[in-house]
Parts: structure tokens; C-alpha cells; sequence
């Protein structure tokens, strides 16, 4: 009896990168429900928090460049920010650093999904059987998570320059709230070009973003400071809507106008990238490229 032709190693592996790279069109059961989707959300977040946990780098990187940015400014412009406003320029400061250590936070996720798509993992993920959202919620929340405590630390250290929570719990509890709110937002975008699948160079060009958002906003300098021309500009850019947010939450003074601003920018960021994000995470399950 003649035995069976042995399948053609090349058509072999043509069928495995096909199963690897195609979806089913329906979901199983497991993987719908809002149900399905917590639970699942739970399970990736615990893997991510480990993932970032033990690349101790750039952990350490997303906490001591802050920090030196923050005592640097109050070395170097303390006292001319203070005189131009009257008031301690810790309370420009430690919000400004805030912000800037949640977004370059962010830039490390950006780079780990990116390799994590060159590798191949983010399809071995795909094609198991879990919510589609799970995984990019999971991201989020692990950087919600490193964000809180990088503001709990940095808060406490700009005490030692001048920072009061000086209006008691739920204002202090607003502080942590906008800086979470903003990473949040800040992340959605980090996220979506990350699994663009257009090979951007995500570093340069959020690097770019975040300095630009960082030396034209009211932390770094009063507003009145600014050419006439731009002065609308950096009033108005998210970063100093989050800015004189925390800054009138810690001081006291009006802040409705500025928290109105915030919520407006960073709520519809979310809506606009949140479904690019989605969108692109299933392209980017399929190509390593």
C-alpha cells in the first residue's frame, strides 16, 4: 500500500501564517459580555502591571526625569515666575511635571505594543479567546495605575519646594483626578499610533509634542509672559487647561472655566482615538510589520 505524499513544507507554513493572521468573522461566546470584557480586562491588567513592574528603567525613567525637571525649574525660574504672579511657582511647577512625567510614561507603552506587534505576541493574543477591547483597556489602565503613583510621589516631593494641598480632601482628591483624566487621554493617542501599522517614528514625534506642550503652557511661565500673538494659544492648549485646574484646586480661586476646558479636550481626545485604537489593534494583530 502506497503511503500518503507528505504536505509541501512551503504550503504548510502558507497555511500557518494563514491561520495565524485570519480572524472568524463571529466571536465565541467567551469573548462578548460586558462581562467577558471585565473579567478579561482584570487578567491583562495584572499582566501588564507585571510587564511594566520589571523594566525597571524605564520605571525609574518616568519618575527621576520629573523629578529633575521639577527641581530644576525651581532653581533656575523660581523666583522670576514667583515675582511675575505673585505666588510660590511650585504650584506651576508641580503640576507642569505632573503632566510631563504621565506623557513621557506614556511613550514607553507606545514602544512596548510596538515590539509586542513585531514579535507576534499581540497575535497570540488576538486569536485566543478574549475580548477584543480587553487588551488595549489593559494598557490604559496600567498607565491610570503608574500615573497615580507618580503624582502621589511627585506631590509629596514638591512639598519640599512649596506645594500645599491647601483646600482640603475632595480639591486633593481633584488634583490626582485631572492628572489621571489627562494621561488618560494623552495614552489613547500614544495607543493609536502605536498600532497605526504606518511605521511612524512614535518617539520623535510624540517627544516633539510633549517638549512643544511643555515650554509654551502657564506652568512653565505666566501666560502674560508670551508674545500677544500666541498668548490665545498657550491659554487655551490642553496642557494649561490641566495646569490652572490642579493649580486653583490646591490654591482655592475660580476653576470652572479651566476644568470645562480639560474635560473638553481630553473626553473628546478619548472619542476621537479610541476607536482608530481599536480599529488599528486588529490590523496590527495581524502584521508584524
Amino acid at each position: 500500500m502506497q503511503a500518503a505524499p507528505l504536505p509541501d513544507p512551503v504550503e504548510l507554513t502558507g497555511d500557518r501564517a494563514a491561520v495565524a493572521t485570519t480572524f472568524s468573522a463571529s466571536a465565541s461566546p467567551r469573548e462578548l459580555g460586558f462581562r467577558a470584557y471585565l473579567a478579561h480586562t482584570g487578567l491583562l491588567t495584572g499582566r501588564q502591571f507585571r510587564v511594566v513592574v520589571r523594566d525597571r528603567l524605564t520605571l525609574a525613567q518616568s519618575l527621576l526625569f520629573p523629578l529633575l525637571s521639577m527641581l530644576m525649574f525651581k532653581v533656575v525660574l523660581g523666583d522670576a515666575v514667583g515675582q511675575a504672579t505673585g505666588q510660590n511657582s511650585a504650584y506651576g511647577t508641580v503640576p507642569l511635571v505632573v503632566l510631563v512625567g504621565a506623557m513621557f510614561g506614556s511613550l514607553a507603552v507606545g514602544t512596548r505594543l510596538i515590539s509586542e506587534r513585531r514579535t507576534g505576541l499581540l497575535t497570540r493574543l488576538y486569536v485566543m479567546p478574549v475580548h477584543r477591547a480587553a487588551d488595549i483597556s489593559s494598557r490604559v489602565n496600567v498607565e491610570l495605575i503608574r500615573i497615580l503613583v507618580s503624582t502621589l510621589v511627585l506631590t509629596t516631593v514638591g512639598m519640599l519646594i512649596g506645594w500645599r494641598f491647601n483646600q482640603g480632601l475632595l480639591p486633593a482628591i481633584g488634583v490626582f483626578a485631572v492628572a489621571l483624566l489627562y494621561g488618560a487621554a494623552y495614552s489613547t493617542i500614544v495607543l493609536t499610533l502605536a498600532v497605526s501599522g504606518s511605521n511612524l517614528p512614535l518617539v520623535p514625534i510624540m517627544s516633539l509634542f510633549t517638549s512643544l506642550l511643555m515650554f509654551f503652557n502657564s506652568g512653565f511661565s505666566p501666560i502674560s509672559a508670551y508674545p500677544e500673538i500666541i498668548q490665545p494659544l498657550v491659554r487655551n492648549q490642553p496642557m494649561t487647561c490641566a495646569i490652572e485646574t490642579m493649580r486653583a484646586l490646591a490654591t482655592g480661586g475660580p476653576v470652572a472655566e479651566s476644568l470645562t476646558k480639560t474635560v473638553i479636550w481630553a473626553v473628546g481626545i478619548i472619542l476621537v482615538f479610541a476607536y482608530p485604537a481599536l480599529r488599528g489593534y486588529r490590523r496590527a494583530a495581524a502584521s508584524r510589520n
